[in-house]
């Protein structure tokens, strides 16, 4: 049931944000450049590794040693409305459509993340990964990495269609009011190092 949901409901949402799509992807190839299309490994259900799709919301400015500047220095102003309207992850349902992804699931993180999560954090990977998830509703980038993890593993054991639906419609709430876009300090989250109070896998 949750399949064939993702399944129709990605492609009737493709088909009609077809020229929103269209008009986002124009901005981008002017603003900043292209590639118009972020791509990125990432680990999805049962650890496997896939490629997610995101519109690109940074410039690929370096220091003299040729080094990626902090996001934050990298990050456009089309880039920080596509990021505070998630707008920018649109693209993923393409990654809902194949499979790959589910409207609804804890957020596909780096494939480098994956030695570093705890027995019960790697939990999260026993379902596909979301465009939006349970921790998404409850604080986003604002919650810490052990917060989101605990979110993530509540909602692999306590998963349903009325969930799902539940966190489709407060996801709505959440991005009209653009809430938890950023931790401190930061452009978006800061980079996951693994837990200090838990056993690693």
């Amino acid at each position: 049931m949750k399949r064939l949901f993702d399944f129709l409901f990605s492609a009737l949402l493709l088909c009609l944000l077809f020229f929103p799509l269209l008009l986002i992807m124009l901005f981008v190839a002017v603003k900043i450049g292209r590639p118009i299309f972020f791509k990125q490994q990432r680990v999805g259900h049962l650890n496997n590794f896939f490629t997610i799709i995101k519109f690109r919301t940074m410039t690929d400015a370096r220091d003299s040693s040729g080094n990626f500047l902090p996001d934050e220095k990298r990050m456009t102003r089309l880039g920080s409305f596509l990021r505070s309207s998630s707008l920018d992850e649109l693209p993923e349902l393409w990654n809902v459509l194949k499979g790959e992804m589910s409207l609804v699931g804890p957020r596909p993180l780096l494939v480098e993340y994956l030695p570093l999560y705890s027995r019960e954090q790697v939990r999260r990977h026993e379902v596909r990964p979301g465009v939006t998830g349970w921790a998404q509703i409850n604080g986003r980038n604002a919650l810490s990495w052990e917060e989101k993890f605990k979110l993530d593993v509540w909602y692999v054991d306590n998963r349903s269609m009325l969930l799902d639906i539940k966190i489709l419609w407060l996801t709505v709430r959440k991005v009209l009011l653009r809430d938890g876009i950023s931790a401190a300090g930061e452009a978006t989250m800061p980079r996951f190092t693994g837990s200090l109070t838990e056993p690693k896998q």
